[in-house]
């Protein structure tokens, strides 16, 4: 497996689900979602009403009016009374919106949508480790501290080829995480594997505390602020507590490094820190009107040398806050090429705890710059994607960004 696929399934945080495990289990999946809250409908209606009701979802809220040039019509008329299960209507529907060859409209089954609503309330339950996919093992990448995962002595490294008996040789890295999983107060037996023995952890499932924000003082005057994800409710209130941590710094980091997008509106939220006057981004609808989304004005912006960290995995909401501040000369960005989503989506709840996730809008940063499939370009390239994850490798990127801050 290569480098970035690998990282990939790192940044999925499967288990702890610090990002959907289903929106970014591949990175292709990334999104800055247009809502803050979804809400569960828990109506129940036959699989080809809730096929027939996706299809005018889709119809009228999608981004593109042609629908990738075809007549969308056809959809209705192809399956009309042939829907009989829920499968049926998965399948029927997936087929649908595969027309459109556009990776971030998706259909959400049940699971999937009730995970959705997890990661943005924060509530996970598990035991709190990393897992990604290692020539086809499966195998923790770290472990929270504090988490019942360190209180059990799982270590980085180990491998899982059991949960609860079940062998899992060959099973993806999603369900393995479904597995491992579970109500609050309920115990997941392990079998790990490591340095050639067979180990035995039975382990209480406890919730997960995640957050999104971390920050800390380098050099004993810059302010470093790490954002994990923008997929959480809690997400402004942490930063503003970064903020305060980093107060007495005479400069600042933000490392949106492997941040693959969130909620557009955390972005947002933390563009107005820094932004005084002038738009924040520019959001296009289907129909060519344009929403400018302006800086409040509000209170005095931060006025602080500031770097923002970026690199391939940076995506979505991500780019949203680093073109922003890039465009109003608010910030110095170093590293690499952002990875180029300039897209918005919608969910949008529908019958039977299910939902769709649909591309509604594109967006432009402050200088109107579409960088969809294009990605930012830093002011400063150095080093490459993987760095921020090497421990025994020297981050080139932020000593680059503590250089530019010590030399102003």
């Amino acid at each position: 497996m290569k480098k970035k696929q690998i990282l990939i399934f790192i940044l999925s945080v499967l288990i702890l689900v610090i990002f959907n495990k289903v929106f970014l289990s591949t990175f292709t999946k990334t999104n800055a979602y247009f809502l803050r809250q979804e809400m569960i409908n828990h109506d129940e209606i036959s699989p080809q009403r809730l096929f027939d009701r996706t299809w005018r979802v889709i119809s009228k809220e999608y981004y593109e009016p042609t629908l990738n040039h075809q007549n969308w019509n056809r959809w209705r008329t192809r399956y009309q009374g042939k829907i009989k299960t829920q499968d049926d209507a998965r399948v029927a529907i997936d087929t649908m919106i595969a027309s459109l060859d556009e990776p971030y409209t998706r259909f959400m089954p049940k699971k999937d949508f009730e995970e959705l609503t997890t990661s943005i309330t924060s509530k996970i339950y598990g035991i709190g480790v990393n897992i990604y996919s290692n020539a086809g093992k499966t195998e923790i990448f770290n472990v929270m501290p504090g988490t019942p995962a360190d209180f059990a002595q799982i270590k980085q490294g180990d491998i899982i080829t059991h949960v609860d008996g079940k062998d899992i040789a060959g099973m993806n890295i999603s369900d393995v995480a479904s597995l491992v999983r579970g109500p609050e107060n309920s115990m997941v037996e392990l079998t790990i594997l490591r340095d050639g023995k067979k180990l035995t952890k039975i382990i209480k499932r406890k919730e997960i505390k995640i957050k999104s924000v971390k920050s800390s003082v380098l050099d004993d005057h810059i302010g470093y602020i790490k954002i994990i994800t923008f997929m959480s409710g809690s997400t402004p209130n942490e930063f503003m507590e970064a903020l305060n941590n980093t107060k007495d710094t005479d400069s600042l980091i933000i490392d949106l490094r492997g941040n693959t997008g969130g909620l557009l509106d955390n972005a947002i939220f933390i563009a107005d820190r820094f932004i005084n006057k002038g738009t924040i981004v520019d959001i296009i609808y289907r129909s060519g009107n344009k929403k400018t989304i302006r800086a409040k004005d509000e209170g005095i912006p931060l006025d602080k040398p500031v770097v923002v960290l970026v690199n391939g995995t940076s995506a979505s909401a991500s780019e949203i806050l680093s073109g922003a501040l890039q465009d109003t000369h608010k910030a110095t960005l170093v590293g690499n090429k952002t990875f180029g989503k300039g897209l918005v989506q919608k969910v949008v709840p529908l019958p039977n705890s299910t939902g769709v996730n649909v591309t509604i809008a594109r967006y432009l940063t402050p200088n109107g710059n579409d960088i969809n499939k294009l990605g930012i370009k830093p002011d400063i390239e150095i080093g490459t994607d993987f760095d921020f994850l090497e421990e025994n490798k020297t981050d080139i990127q932020l000593e680059k960004a503590k250089e530019l801050l010590n030399n102003k």
